[in-house]
């Protein structure tokens, strides 16, 4: 007995003793990430949960709206509010002067027996902007059954006449409706291509002389360069080119006119295009007629 513990101890003193080993733990990159975040992995967790349910209800709308599910929907909610009573029995109109007002119910009026939310009021506003005559329009919804609309007309201040036709045109040179010879109403008459685009360069150069601007009843724009003006006593003036040029002219003329009454003096045609000198023209001489003729 003793031998064999002897033994047995002897050979445990030989036997090699077994090291032990430790596993080393991998960090991965998405690990050293999320320890550098000032988050932890727990709401990095609940961030991503959120993010997929966004995507999915982002997807899920998509589809139908692609599929037409929405438009449905919202077709049917429509019909229902317009049995309800809320649909377009009405049409007030306010700001309408000088155009046609049966126009504007016509343009309107399509939208009638439609429920009020199906009205495209975007629509309504493009076909009444169509019309020269309007430079505004504003469409409401009044509940349960009208619409409203308020319109802001153009001011209709000279006529233009461009190859024969004439036209109204608005303070910006906007031509607003043709008209004919005996429709001209008192208003100025600018004459030449593209002069109802200078209105603008016009009415500023007429600032300089108020007192002028009464007698002024036409304009011509020549050669695309400069105006002469028609004045209610028959004369012509020549302006030079260029818009303070022009306007210098016109104001040394109005002082001149002022002094010495060059209006209605029998003079036909004034010429300050000369900076340095103005060229008057009287009308022709008529001979006398020959008693024994």
């Amino acid at each position: 007995m003793t031998a064999t513990r002897k033994r047995t101890s002897r050979q445990v003193k030989g036997k090699p003793r077994k090291q032990a080993t430790r596993k080393v733990r991998q960090v991965s990159v998405f690990d050293k990430i999320l320890r550098a975040m000032p988050v932890t992995e727990e709401q990095v967790q609940k961030g991503l949960t959120w993010g997929l349910v966004g995507v999915f209800i982002l997807g899920a709308y998509s589809v139908a709206h692609y599929s037409g599910i929405n438009e449905r929907i919202k077709t049917e909610v429509a019909a229902a509010v317009g049995k309800a009573g809320f649909e377009v029995k009405r049409v007030e109109v306010s700001g309408v002067n000088r155009i046609d007002e049966l126009k504007v119910y016509e343009i309107t009026l399509a939208q009638k027996d439609r429920s009020m939310m199906l009205v495209d009021i975007d629509a309504v506003r493009d076909d009444l902007m169509s019309n020269g005559w309007i430079k505004d329009a504003r469409i409401s919804r009044r509940l349960p059954d009208t619409l409203v609309v308020d319109i802001v007309e153009r001011e209709p201040v000279a006529v233009w006449q461009n190859k024969g036709q004439l036209s109204l045109i608005d303070n910006t040179g906007y031509p607003l409706e043709e008209i004919s010879k005996e429709e001209i109403p008192n208003l100025p008459v600018i004459v030449g291509k593209k002069a109802n685009l200078k209105f603008t360069q016009l009415d500023s150069l007429l600032d300089v002389a108020p007192a002028l601007r009464p007698m002024v009843t036409g304009a011509t724009w020549i050669g695309n360069r400069r105006w002469d003006l028609e004045f209610d006593s028959g004369e012509t003036l020549a302006l030079p080119e260029g818009e303070e040029t022009a306007s210098a002219a016109l104001l040394n003329f109005a002082r001149m006119d002022g002094v010495n009454r060059l209006l209605g003096r029998g003079v036909v045609h004034f010429d300050l295009r000369d900076a340095e000198r103005a060229y008057l023209r009287m009308p022709p001489k008529t001979e006398p007629a020959d008693p024994e003729s």
